[in-house]
């Protein structure tokens, strides 16, 4: 039985990857740092939760690094863990380039010294390329990152190119676009507005706090991109692949879609909010994915429409399921409003 190590098994993409691992026989094992509040409702929510192997694990402590790998003996390791969220970045630069840059640099070491053999994906962003022309980006785009998070990113591809090239490890860098779901964090823009469109639908809130509706983004399936992770390490090689839609809208008409599933108008409780733009946008990013559909044999399934009203349904029966008294594993009851968030320096700076 192949072993598999997921570092940030407690998110989106580390669910999925969890699930789709299993469906194939592979003995999973998952990171996951130690909080106050254990955060597994994706798992749960998937059914998983009782079928994988968690280590408890600190990016910045290589020693807790080493001994999940020792643990696990793995024959895979999909890199996960990071701070992923682009505006948390300007508020922790710093925690930023420990967890997300040199955190990376502490995988690829340890892999180095107790488990060489042992394949790895890292996983790398649509961001890398920021403003870069051309707009629809391909494996030999120019890198322009935009923020704390892209440079933190780009720092972890550049790493895992070294250590694939100087010391011959099997290490691969996914470009993932941004990929969604019905396990999307609340902090993402897309599952902010379908739980508020689930919410205003059944009359918990009256208004969608948003900021920037212009910016466009090439949106898949994560249950899609997780399945291109796999492919990558089963190749001959490795190498760096696209992995996007080819697709790209923008937040208005995310928004548009979504508010047009419960049969609302966005006009009346959309709400535009300073504090929710960054100091610097990416404006439009589309991805050309085929390098991945030709080598890979890799395609997305779900179709933007598809997308939106999957999530949109999905947080409907959570507020429904909720409004009845059942317990079910989500994030919405724990995640706080914006209204009583204090607003950043750099908010302010504006």
């Amino acid at each position: 039985m192949r072993r598999a190590l997921i570092t940030g098994i407690t998110g989106q993409d580390g669910a999925y990857l969890a699930r789709f691992l299993l469906d194939k026989g592979y003995d999973v094992f998952g990171t996951f740092r130690r909080t106050s509040t254990p955060n597994f409702w994706r798992l749960q929510s998937l059914g998983v939760y009782e079928r994988v192997k968690l280590i408890s694990m600190d990016m910045t402590d290589m020693s807790s690094i080493i001994e999940a790998l020792n643990i696990s003996n793995p024959h895979e390791v999909y890199h996960l863990a990071a701070q992923s969220f682009v505006g948390a970045s300007y508020e922790q630069p710093l925690a930023t380039g420990d967890i997300t840059a040199i955190g990376t640099t502490r995988i690829l070491e340890s892999l180095r010294l107790v488990a060489k053999d042992a394949l790895f994906y890292q996983a790398s962003t649509s961001e890398l390329y920021g403003n870069s022309s051309p707009i629809v980006k391909n494996e030999t785009s120019s890198f322009e990152p935009r923020s704390p998070y892209a440079v933190a990113k780009l720092y972890s591809f550049w790493t895992t190119r070294v250590y694939r090239e100087g010391y011959g490890i099997f290490a691969c860098n996914g470009i993932l676009f941004n990929h969604e779901s019905p396990l999307r964090g609340l902090e993402f823009v897309t599952r902010k507005i379908t739980n508020a469109c689930a919410k205003i639908a059944l009359g918990i809130q009256d208004t969608l706090s948003i900021g920037n509706l212009d910016t466009r983004r090439d949106w898949g399936y994560a249950g899609d991109y997780v399945e291109s992770m796999w492919k990558m390490l089963q190749q001959d090689s490795p190498d760096d692949y696209v992995i996007a839609t080819g697709e790209t809208h923008s937040v208005q008409d995310f928004v548009d879609r979504a508010f047009s599933l419960v049969g609302l108008d966005p006009k009346k409780h959309l709400k535009r909010d300073q504090r929710l733009f960054r100091p610097l946008d990416v404006q439009d990013l589309g991805g050309d994915s085929s390098k991945a559909r030709s080598t890979l044999d890799w395609k997305p399934s779900k179709s933007f429409d598809n997308l939106v009203k999957e999530m949109v349904e999905s947080d409907v029966d959570r507020w429904k399921a909720v409004q009845k008294g059942d317990i079910i594993p989500w994030d919405a009851p724990l995640y706080p409003g914006d209204a009583n968030i204090i607003v950043t320096r750099y908010a302010l700076d504006r």
